[in-house]
């Protein structure tokens, strides 16, 4: 495990005190003492010291790369050395214009790398912002408002409802305090704060004595001092983390790398061993045999593949940005067609992070509640069937008990259901219309006279009422085991019975063992007279009405998503800050692989590294973890092969979203840095968006492999037959410049025209590529191998007989290049359908990208074969009719030959047509 891993998993040294205690498990009085503090605050004048000495309450800024040293480092790839290196050959040779084309794709791909590279780097920018521009302090005893920069160790801060923390905080008073800490734990529900020390080795999410930096506060006050400021807090640990995660390669660059790497070394050696044949055995002059293996190495770079490359990679992420993913990083799309694990955040990612309340227990039954999110639509329901309200008097009594005993407020903006206050408040509300209860209503006929709020030291609350006959009600909710101490009676179905704390905790157990947080309610009947309440009025003597089971659901789409990536053979995994029992409920219902076999952030930091990469590819679910907690797992699943993506919304998810190979924020409820640390963003924050995005990825690639092998045998052709002309002794059929025009014009042309082609049948019903995958596969080589000696023959054929009917060499040549153009253009059809036929109407017909890139492609060289212009650049000539068919002949003879490769193809192999068309037309 790295230092860095090891540092996100235990404290940092700012967050113990003197005594090697962590903050969280000192006391208040003790926390104060040892950093030499008190209630009343800091002095200004210690404050101003300590500032000097500790510096600002910032994050530190990272040293970055200058303009010029990024945009130089677009260029650091084979590929774009194939490609200078084109350019260089052409303007060796004279031709300007086509030396600067070469050297404007350059340009174009190292513009694009730049800025995108340039978004990326905003992301420790996102989480610097986070931090409270400022902050209130008690300072001499008196509170004032400063710079949340000027915080420094010992200060004494003070939290109210809506203000975010400014720094990290040891608690020294709470009053219903509650904090939303999904930024760094992805909890859904904000946590309950105390004063009271928690155990040492406790997880982040479990650190109820500590406000940290960087999370809102939701409800009440409390006041703190603070313990860590800047880069120490737990947020400056998640930036430290960020800055020094790296981004791995793609498999498709790696590929292409490799392939660039291989290409350029055979090139060279074939030059090399060309150049020796001429001078020693032909005995050529050395600027002759030169030039001609300048033209054979012209002949076999692709130039074009880079530009069809970035362009194919552009395509899938515009028809991305069509299905709601905002794709920032090109690679990153065909990246996903290889993606073999996705780990997601379960909160407001695979969940709707929205409470719901599922079940409701009275005396004997346990009903269901349909329905999801705040939107009061659904119904309620007894063992399968949805039942008349009228008839089930305790259902409607707690119903309405919890819409009493209730702060939130729920309503409708633009067709969207909301609520304001607390989540699981607004869970009972909206249980409460599902019961058909009117809020507003209810309210007005039972007028609140007083209320306990909701203390983490009581664990429940109380609100009186009182109806317009004057009679009285007390009712109370909150946690099971101290409403139950609080109870003598139960209602029942025939009045009040004693009550039966068995049955209760049985059936609190039951509902809990579903992931469900579990709240109980009772109530009280008291006098028209009584107008205050008092905690002696519910300690004891109170009604038990039931048990409410809430839980925030999985998306229905998620649902689907997730089953749809198994059956492509890729790993869904929960990585999640919440307890082990919600995220299994959760894994189970959304289907994964072995939902209840859960590890803890507590189980990972016993495991060492060789162990945790072998558990990690049988366990679906990771609870209670911690940002280093998700690194690491990241990590451990590609040390063991995995191409890995992570989802997730918070600031804790970034360095791990980084390190992922595709990194895929949430548009809506994601964090500024987990979108700046991304390659993908959904629009929609929907998780089922990922399922269609593997689908465009391994589409994009299959398009990518289809240019390929369009591309290669044309360069093939045209360097087998340089090579020949200059083993035996000919003259070249071809000139370099003319190479150049079939490469980087007609080639490229309809190259582009595979990149529109719609994703194959089978698509998701395959396994992932691994990513160790060749981009060429045996049976690519031969056909590329088998293509190229076809169109060698062609072109020699043609060239001969051109000469043998007494046309000039110009002339020769230029039935040369509309012949490779002409072959071209057949192959394109048969490239589309690998291992089946082509000679089918949806064969022939095409797609609408592949008859405009011929249409193109066919107008480009009538061009180039009539234009007189066209002759003082590539010394070309016009050719007559009969030569023209004779042209068209020999394309529609290959053809042919190439159709009935794939039929012996198929009969070798025994099977009748192999791998699905790669379109359907």
């Amino acid at each position: 495990m790295s230092v860095l891993e090891r540092s996100v998993l235990r404290e940092s040294p700012s967050s113990v005190a003197a005594d090697d205690r962590p903050w969280h498990a000192l006391s208040a009085d003790d926390a104060l003492t040892t950093q030499e503090s008190s209630p009343n605050g800091l002095g200004d004048t210690e404050a101003e010291a300590r500032l000097d000495r500790l510096g600002p309450n910032r994050l530190p800024a990272p040293k970055r790369r200058g303009p010029l040293p990024r945009f130089l480092a677009q260029f650091h790839n084979v590929l774009i050395y194939v490609l200078l290196g084109a350019a260089v050959v052409t303007a060796v040779l004279g031709h300007w214009i086509d030396a600067q084309v070469i050297l404007a794709v350059v340009l174009v791909n190292a513009i694009i790398g730049f800025i995108q590279e340039g978004k990326a780097e905003n992301a420790l920018a996102a989480i610097r912002n986070m931090l409270a521009p400022k902050a209130s302090v008690v300072r001499d005893g008196r509170r004032k408002t400063v710079s949340g920069e000027d915080l420094v160790p010992g200060d004494v801060v003070l939290l109210e409802a809506g203000a975010r923390t400014p720094a990290d905080v040891r608690l020294i008073e709470a009053k219903n305090l509650k904090i939303d800490e999904a930024v760094l734990t992805g909890e859904s529900v904000a946590v309950e704060k105390d004063v009271a020390p928690v155990g040492e080795t406790v997880a982040l999410g479990d650190r109820t004595s500590m406000a940290f930096s960087g999370t809102l506060v939701t409800y009440g006050h409390g006041k703190g001092v603070v313990v860590a400021t800047g880069g120490q807090t737990a947020i400056g640990r998640i930036s430290g983390m960020l800055s020094e995660v790296t981004t791995l390669q793609t498999p498709l660059t790696r590929q292409m790398d490799e392939f660039a790497k291989w290409l350029t070394g055979s090139i060279v050696a074939i030059g090399a061993l060309v150049l020796a044949f001429g001078l020693l055995v032909h005995g050529y002059d050395f600027n002759e045999i030169f030039m001609a293996v300048v033209g054979l190495s012209v002949a076999a770079i692709p130039e074009g593949l880079p530009a069809i490359l970035t362009v194919t990679l552009a395509i899938g992420v515009q028809g991305m940005a069509r299905r709601n993913t905002i794709v920032r990083r090109l690679p990153a799309i065909e990246t996903l067609g290889s993606v073999s694990v996705i780990c997601s955040d379960k909160t407001g990612t695979l969940t709707r992070n929205e409470m719901t309340a599922v079940s409701i227990a009275t005396a004997r039954r346990l009903f269901k509640v349909s329905g999801v999110g705040y939107a009061p639509l659904g119904s309620i329901s007894l063992d399968g069937q949805e039942i008349d309200l009228e008839r089930y008097p305790l259902l409607l009594e707690i119903s309405r008990a919890a819409l009493l005993c209730n702060d939130a407020n729920l309503h409708e903006v633009e067709g969207d259901w909301a609520i304001e206050g607390d989540p699981m408040e607004g869970a009972l509300l909206t249980a409460a219309a599902k019961a058909g209860f009117d809020h507003h209503t209810e309210t007005q006929r039972y007028t609140r006279t007083d209320v306990i709020p909701f203390d983490s030291q009581h664990r429940f609350m109380a609100t009186l009422h009182h109806d317009h006959a004057g009679d009285g009600f007390i009712y109370v909710k909150g946690a099971p085991e101290r409403i139950l101490e609080m109870c003598s009676h139960q209602r029942g179905f025939d009045g009040d019975v004693d009550l039966d704390i068995d049955y209760w905790h049985a059936r609190a157990e039951e509902i809990a063992a579903g992931g469900q947080r579990v709240l109980a309610v009772a109530t009280k009947e008291t006098s028209s007279d009584h107008t205050v309440l008092n905690f002696d009025d519910v300690d004891n003597e109170l009604t038990f009405l039931g048990l409410f089971g809430l839980i925030d659901p999985p998306r229905e789409e998620a649902i689907t998503a997730v089953a749809e990536c198994q059956a492509a053979g890729i790993q869904v995994k929960m990585i999640t800050g919440d307890h082990a029992a919600t995220a299994t409920a959760i894994a189970g219902q959304l289907g994964l692989d072995n939902p209840n076999a859960a590890l803890t952030g507590r189980d990972l930091d016993t495991l060492d590294d060789e162990t945790l990469r072998r558990r990690v590819q049988d366990t679906a679910v990771f609870a209670r973890t911690s940002p280093g907690h998700k690194l690491r797992l990241v990590m451990a699943l590609q040390a063991g092969g995995a191409v890995v993506a992570m989802t997730g919304d918070g600031v804790n998810d970034a360095p791990a979203l980084k390190r992922a190979d595709v990194g895929v924020a949430m548009g809506r409820t994601g964090s500024e840095a987990a979108k700046e640390a991304s390659e993908m963003v959904l629009a929609d924050d929907n998780f089922a968006t990922i399922a269609q995005a593997v689908r465009a990825g391994r589409t994009v690639y299959d398009n990518l492999k289809k240019a390929i092998l369009f591309i290669l045998p044309t360069n093939g052709g045209q360097a087998l037959i340089m090579i020949a002309a200059i083993l035996l002794g000919f003259t070249l059929p071809i000139t370099a410049v003319q190479i150049l025009w079939v490469n980087m014009v007609t080639a490229v042309t309809l190259a582009l025209a595979l990149a529109f082609e719609p994703a194959e049948p089978n698509v998701m019903r395959r396994p992932p590529r691994t990513s160790s995958d060749a981009i060429l596969s045996r049976f690519l080589v031969w056909r590329v191998v088998f293509v190229s000696v076809v169109f060698l023959a062609a072109l020699s054929f043609k060239f001969a007989l051109a000469q043998a009917q007494g046309a000039s060499i110009e002339e020769a040549r230029t039935i040369v290049v509309n012949t490779l153009v002409v072959l071209e253009i057949f192959y394109l059809f048969s490239v589309r359908y690998q291992t089946t036929t082509s000679m089918t109407w949806q064969g022939v017909k095409g797609t609408p990208a592949v008859l405009i890139a011929v249409g193109t492609v066919i107008v480009l060289q009538l061009i180039f074969t009539y234009v007189p212009f066209m002759e003082a650049f590539f010394d070309t000539r016009p050719l007559s009719f009969f030569e023209g068919v004779q042209v068209i002949a020999t394309g529609i003879v290959v053809f042919f030959i190439l159709e009935a490769e794939k039929w012996v193809q198929a009969k070798m192999n025994g099977r009748n047509g192999g791998e699905a068309p790669a379109a359907q037309g």
